[in-house]
């Protein structure tokens, strides 16, 4: 009879922990410098081309990190550089691919009248590793391309910073 109790209790230690880790999930996350950094080089990168834009960076949750607005930019463009970082990380895809999507009927064209989608060129779903770690959107330039553009300039200048 011991020996039936000593080895349920050892079966009940053993399967605790292991139940415990089914309940928690761990995950790769963007760090705010990182975040503002690629926000940073964005931004500067639109200036060098001469362009005044705004720059949104969203967590994995499509939640904002940063959001960079150069003086002579309307305020608006933040809204949609929001909802480009929004579209790509909600999708992870980035926005053209998106856009692209709905052009050739392999994405249903009512999701771009959802709620925060802005089906616009020029947001970036920031990965590593395999994990989405968040979304960069760019607005302001004058033409969705050039958005697109210095987002990628902004993810090449963390790109180092996020490898693992």
């Amino acid at each position: 009879m011991k020996r039936i109790i000593l080895v349920a209790a050892l079966t009940l230690a053993v399967a605790l922990p292991a139940r415990a880790e089914e309940g928690i999930v761990t995950y790769k996350s963007l760090a705010p410098d990182v975040a503002f950094d690629l926000a940073r080089a964005a931004l500067n990168q639109c200036r060098k081309d001469g362009y005044q834009v705004a720059v949104v960076v969203l967590d994995r949750f499509g939640a904002p990190l940063v959001e960079l607005r150069d003086r002579f930019t309307p305020v608006g463009a933040l809204d949609i550089a929001k909802g480009k970082a929004w579209t790509a990380v909600t999708f992870t895809r980035d926005s053209a691919d998106f856009v692209k999507g709905i052009k050739e009927g392999t994405i249903s064209a009512g999701l771009a009248n959802l709620p925060n989608v802005t089906p616009l060129v020029g947001g970036l779903v920031i990965q590593a590793g395999g994990s989405t770690l968040g979304g960069v959107g760019v607005a302001g330039a004058p033409g969705g391309d050039k958005d697109e553009a210095c987002a990628k300039a902004g993810l090449a200048a963390v790109q180092d910073k996020l490898d693992f």
